[in-house]
């Protein structure tokens, strides 16, 4: 294997585990505060720190309108439809089921790869990707049985993981030269704006249960997960095919796991390490194809 494929392995492997890591402090946020205005705020603060830093360090805005749309769009369907569609969701899904309905995304990128960018599903890539999606699902299942799942609520869901795909589409597509900086900023800020009305209309004025523990969360979302792990995502995107990339999802229920072993002592099963090696083996195949 070579330096520079190893490197984008043990990125993308770092950025499942931020994103692995997000889930707690989104929870908090949802529970502490409303959930739109959370991200409204989140968005908007991480946004503004991300284009103040790329302006200073001397990278351009987007010269035209075409440029603009493409960055407004990317950030509308990355973070804005598909956070504010799962944020809604979880209020109510079985974290099983939404864990599994999240671990769709690899699956639909895989299937419409071929067609809209050109990457090949060979029948190796395939048997990865299902290999991989199977063993989330057994973890999941073993972890928390099939949960409840309201109809809304699973279609939700599902939307949110067809913007993410859409999202990640268009940056293939169209996003790949410009700065990753302003990229990042300029999405966050749209994502922002989007949610704004969403958030007047659903949740009125923002109420916030204020304790150390929702303000911890809130700057580990903004610096670590909307700064951090989105500047390292579309590092990932630029280098590399959508659908390897995207293959790394599987990954979250592991990192899951791990976390609740080490900081929360909890238990890891034979039907675990089942699923652990399933999602192994269909990484490596994915890798591989």
């Amino acid at each position: 294997m070579s330096r520079s494929r190893a490197l984008g392995i043990a990125a993308a492997i770092f950025y499942i585990f931020l994103w692995a890591s997000a889930y707690v402090p989104s929870k908090i946020g949802v529970l502490d505060s409303s959930p739109l205005w959370f991200l409204v705020v989140r968005f908007a603060v991480a946004g503004g720190i991300v284009l103040a830093a790329a302006l200073a360090l001397g990278a351009r805005l987007p010269r035209t309108g075409a440029q603009w749309g493409v960055l407004i769009a990317l950030g509308v369907l990355s973070n804005g439809i598909y956070l504010g569609l799962t944020y809604e969701a979880f209020r109510h899904l079985a974290s099983g089921i939404g864990a599994i309905i999240a671990s769709t995304n690899p699956l639909v990128l895989a299937i419409v790869a071929p067609f809209v960018l050109r990457e090949a599903l060979t029948p190796v890539k395939t048997g990865g990707l299902l290999l991989g999606f199977g063993g989330v699902v057994w973890i999941m299942l073993a972890r928390t049985g099939t949960g409840s799942a309201n109809a809304t609520d699973v279609l939700l869901a599902f939307g949110g993981v067809l913007s993410s795909v859409a999202g990640t589409i268009v940056f293939k597509r169209w996003g790949t030269t410009f700065d990753l900086r302003i990229t990042t900023a300029v999405g966050l800020l749209a994502a922002g704006l989007l949610l704004l009305p969403f958030a007047l209309l659903t949740e009125g004025m923002s109420h916030v249960l204020w304790s150390p523990r929702i303000i911890v969360s809130f700057w580990y979302l903004v610096v670590v997960v909307s700064i951090g792990a989105s500047l390292l995502w579309f590092w990932l995107l630029k280098h590399g095919e959508a659908s390897r990339v995207s293959a790394f999802f599987f990954l979250t229920p592991v990192f899951g796991l791990l976390l609740g072993y080490f900081f929360l002592h909890e238990a890891i099963g034979m039907r675990d390490l089942g699923g652990l090696v399933a999602i192994a083996a269909g990484l490596f195949l994915v890798q591989r194809s």
